[in-house]
């Protein structure tokens, strides 16, 4: 898990700091890959494109993964309708609901954190405060880490975190030279420990390989694995990581994790080889082997099997 979440880096994130008097809606509609919403003060209604509906409460961080349009509303918010009777998205200042929409970057236009962060619609002690980060890109590994969450995950928190949250993030956006690289690290710290404590309450619903990390008998295999993918790992070899029978590891690995050992190991080469080939410039031979391959025709055969390309058509097409 540490080597997944090492690699969570947010580049040009957005992070608003918004303070709203009720009521209040705001529609999410930026398509970002990941949304962070941690409530600082107040609370509201998250409302999913499924048509779900979950309570934020204050210390509440909920993870929303996109593209699809949602939104977070206020206690007794009701949308204006128009004449027809139909919803409208239009705002409602004289003292009738407001909908806000954080929609900052659709097709090639992008708007600066800047632009975004440090909106303070309300000053009122009994407002919401929310800290909303969106992640603009998602990186391969941020992928596979995405694949393994739900759509919406809420964890919480207590309340001296948020009010250490909210005055990082108030200083975040009141600075300007290396502002961006502030909001970033602040989102990806938020996001780490909001991961963590997800995988530690989620029980059966964590994925596979989080759970076996902490499997007496799984964990040294699986530590084993991302630490040196390219080691020619057999299930004996496995097994003697883990200082058990090879009958034992292999059923025990298999139960705990979802897939057969070896499985497991060709599919985390497949995603370590996705990250050098679109990272790096290292050679394909260079990758093979590093990743254990005798050779890079046995590499790219395997990766062909998994991928449904090569690795040269690969890198092509993601570059």
């Amino acid at each position: 898990m540490s080597k997944l979440l090492s690699g969570i880096r947010a580049e040009g994130s957005v992070v608003t700091h918004a303070v709203m008097p009720a009521p209040w809606s705001i529609r999410f509609a930026d398509h970002a890959p990941l949304t962070m919403i941690t409530v600082l003060r107040g609370g509201g209604t998250l409302r999913t494109p499924d048509g779900g509906s979950r309570p934020l409460t204050v210390g509440d961080t909920a993870l929303v993964r996109g593209p699809q349009t949602f939104h977070l509303v206020s206690e007794g918010f009701q949308a204006p309708k128009d004449a027809a009777g139909l919803e409208t998205p239009e705002d409602c200042r004289d003292g009738k609901p407001t909908e806000y929409e954080i929609s900052c970057f659709t097709g090639d236009s992008a708007c600066t954190a800047e632009e975004l962060s440090g909106i303070h619609w309300g000053s009122e002690a009994n407002a919401t405060a929310l800290m909303v980060g969106a992640y603009r890109t998602s990186a391969r590994r941020h992928e596979r880490l995405l694949r393994s969450l739900p759509p919406v995950l809420v964890v919480t928190d207590d309340f001296d975190t948020c009010g250490w949250i909210e005055s990082a993030a108030a200083s975040a956006v009141d600075q300007s030279a290396g502002s961006q690289a502030m909001v970033d690290r602040l989102l990806d710290w938020s996001l780490v420990c909001t991961l963590r404590a997800w995988f530690d309450q989620a029980g059966p619903a964590a994925p596979g390989w989080f759970r076996g990390l902490s499997d007496p008998i799984v964990g040294p295999a699986l530590t084993a694995i991302h630490t040196t993918p390219g080691a020619p790992w057999t299930v004996a070899g496995l097994a003697a990581e883990s200082r058990v029978s090879r009958s034992l590891f292999a059923k025990r690995f298999t139960a705990v994790v979802g897939r057969p050992p070896l499985a497991y190991l060709t599919e985390s080469r497949m995603h370590e080889a996705e990250e050098l080939l679109t990272a790096t410039d290292l050679t394909i031979a260079q990758i093979a082997k590093s990743l254990g391959y005798a050779d890079p025709f046995g590499f790219s055969a395997a990766f062909k099997r998994h991928r449904g390309q090569s690795p040269t058509a690969f890198r092509a097409t993601a570059a």
